[in-house]
């Protein structure tokens, strides 16, 4: 893989920052991007090229491209679209500006990175663009409706650009995690202070019977949790694989959710994954 570029988004920690060693291990050329400039400092100090990319800024993803293209001489052979994050509650206590504001994040920055990057793929007749979804793409889960929502719109982004991109030489494939150990949880819980006024919710008792010790309760790893390197084993299939799969699983609970949503009834599939 020598000499082929990526453009790597979220790579503070967790999946992107270990897709991006990863990646560079095997002599690709990383262009491994954080949302704080102190992240991408500490990034380049680890021997990568790394700067600023926050995908709730359009100016922030324009200098972003820019600057990928004027280190390479104006090509790009992939794309990880990896940064997101939850705002844990039930949907009734999501403001109207935090829903709005995770898609930003999660749907609408992975879309104007993406139409930007695609004019360059064209013109080289080939380009891997891969979405980072989750086994909450696939099936919905309580207390989880602002991710899920995000999350199931960035399934149907790309199928459908999938399908539109069939005859270019650009390919667009998705990973589904499920558990991975990372700062997501920790990231979380900041989103939750500040968009939810959880103690004045008609599920207040829920709240303090189930989500709180959720959020900040001291459990251990799920047991089917698995190291992000997880990920980048099916990254790297995902960019290397003369003819990649549309998706790629990752975690048994994700594998069984694909199956179990396309199996059972939706009232049977509620009673499963509501616990009853």
């Amino acid at each position: 893989m020598q000499g082929r570029s990526i453009l790597i988004t979220g790579c503070s920690s967790g999946i992107g920052y270990d897709a991006a060693h990863g990646l560079a291990g095997r002599g690709w050329r990383v262009f491994a991007t954080c949302r704080q400039e102190a992240d991408c400092e500490r990034l380049r100090g680890e021997g990568l090229e790394s700067f600023v990319l926050d995908y709730a800024d359009n100016a922030s993803i324009k200098t972003a491209v820019a600057e990928c293209l004027s280190r390479t001489g104006g090509t790009l052979d992939a794309l990880f679209n990896n940064g997101a994050y939850a705002i844990p509650g039930p949907l009734e206590d999501i403001p109207r500006d935090a829903l709005r504001a995770i898609f930003e994040t999660n749907l609408f920055g992975y879309h104007d990175l993406t139409r930007q990057v695609i004019p360059v793929m064209r013109a080289q007749g080939h380009g891997r663009i891969v979405n980072c979804s989750s086994v909450l793409g696939l099936v919905a889960y309580r207390w989880r409706g602002a991710y899920n929502a995000t999350k199931f719109a960035l399934e149907g982004l790309s199928d459908t650009l999938r399908l539109e991109l069939r005859d270019t030489g650009i390919k667009v494939i998705l990973i589904e995690p499920g558990p991975i150990a990372t700062d997501f949880r920790k990231n979380a819980i900041r989103q939750f202070e500040k968009w939810v006024d959880w103690e004045s919710s008609a599920s207040v008792d829920q709240y303090r019977s189930s989500l709180l010790d959720q959020l900040y309760g001291v459990s251990g790893a799920s047991t089917f949790e698995l190291q992000p390197d997880a990920v980048t084993t099916k990254l790297i299939h995902a960019l290397e694989a003369g003819r990649p799969k549309p998706r790629y699983f990752v975690t048994t609970p994700t594998y069984i959710a694909n199956i179990l949503r396309r199996v059972l009834p939706t009232r049977i599939l509620d009673w499963v994954v509501a616990g009853r």
